[in-house]
């Protein structure tokens, strides 16, 4: 009789677990102030696609079509802005390519147009400043889709937990308008009925509207049953305290967030409100977590593979500055003249370094088959269940 095969210790067993949110969102957001940063089409187009390499290589079974949304309301943004330039564009000199019928405006609007000349320069100028908004909108959608709003919530201080459930709630809208205009359009494909169109659009909207105001219901029930806005054993004159120490931390911080990113702005002066903000906020956010009494049966876990995250974003945001500062003049791309945009090799292996998480950071566990049917009418109060 052979000897029975030996199993490895479960323990040893490289098992799948979600990223902390927190570090999703703070790889994204420091994407988005890297994008801030520079108009460079180069930059610009390479910071998109390593957001949609590492959205496709860990993105979470819960954000579904979120980050495709926001590829085409980017896209959208682009277009509008060239839509803009054309019919409502600055007068100003260049190489026209085309003239459009104008129509005469008065004095006070000196300065603006209805058609007229269509340049080169201007074109090249609204597509630089669309597809800056677009690599910010692609960066809050790569955050959508890599994090769990709920899971976000259960990771806030009590300090803040109905502030976030409020922001929870406003950042999972896009995703749930995605998955139910999905939904009543295959629902109308199954009837036989047709979903493009104007006729179509119309038919799924009035639908998802019935189905958006029906779980605003239930979640308003939920939060009532479920006690939102109780409080621990702490007095009134002390929350106030405290909710008004955590906001003024927090507008310090992006006061001096926004000083050290602009370059007008003297980096000395930034650093100590810095400092200051975050002591306070997170003192205040310390001091709060007795005002909201919740229990967490499985807390989110900070290790390296979120260190990791974190620091992935930071040298795309540092390879950004440190292009800036080594290549002065190479993150704005001038269309007065027209010049070819530089590559910045700073920021180029910064950006790279943002891919670092599609390999070294844990995939995410897949859904079950009941995780993965269409949620019930009730969902709506696990926003608020899941913190407690």
């Amino acid at each position: 009789m052979s000897r029975p095969t030996r199993l490895a210790h479960p323990t040893r067993l490289a098992q799948p677990r979600p990223l902390h949110p927190g570090a999703w969102w703070a790889w994204s957001l420091a994407l988005a102030a890297a994008a801030t940063r520079t108009t460079n089409p180069v930059l610009l187009a390479l910071l998109i696609v390593v957001a949609a390499f590492v959205v496709a290589s860990r993105r979470s079974p819960q954000g579904g079509r979120a980050f495709g949304f926001f590829v085409r309301l980017g896209v959208f943004v682009v277009a509008l802005r060239l839509v803009f330039e054309i019919v409502f564009g600055d007068t100003l000199p260049g190489d026209v390519l085309v003239r459009l019928p104008s129509v005469p405006l008065p004095a006070f609007l000196a300065g603006l147009r209805i058609g007229g000349p269509i340049t080169a320069q201007a074109l090249l100028s609204a597509i630089y400043g669309g597809l800056q908004l677009a690599a910010l909108l692609i960066c809050v959608g790569a955050a959508n889709s890599l994090a769990s709003p709920r899971r976000l919530l259960r990771s806030l201080p009590g300090a803040l937990y109905e502030v976030g459930v409020a922001v929870t709630v406003s950042m999972s809208f896009a995703p749930q308008l995605v998955r139910a205009a999905s939904r009543v359009r295959r629902a109308r494909r199954l009837r036989g009925r047709s979903s493009s169109g104007l006729r179509g659009w119309v038919g799924v909207a009035l639908p998802v509207l019935q189905d958006a105001l029906e779980k605003s219901i239930d979640l308003a029930a939920a939060m009532d049953s479920r006690g939102f806005g109780r409080r621990g054993p702490t007095s009134p004159a002390r929350r106030r305290l405290t909710t008004a120490a955590v906001v003024v931390g927090l507008l310090a911080v992006s006061a001096a967030v926004y000083g050290l990113l602009d370059a007008g702005s003297p980096t000395i002066a930034g650093l100590p409100l810095l400092v200051a903000g975050s002591v306070l906020a997170g003192g205040a956010a310390l001091v709060g977590r007795r005002a909201v009494v919740r229990s967490k049966y499985r807390p989110d876990v900070w290790r390296g593979p979120e260190w990791l995250a974190v620091a992935a974003g930071v040298a795309a945001l540092a390879g950004v500055l440190a292009g800036g500062w080594l290549e002065p003049g190479s993150l704005r791309t001038s269309a007065y003249p027209i010049v070819a945009p530089a590559l910045p090799w700073p920021a180029a292996l910064g950006l790279l370094a943002a891919l670092l998480p599609a390999w070294l950071t844990p995939r995410p566990p897949l859904l079950t088959t009941a995780e993965a049917a269409p949620p019930p009418a009730a969902t709506p109060a696990e926003f608020v269940g899941a913190a407690r």
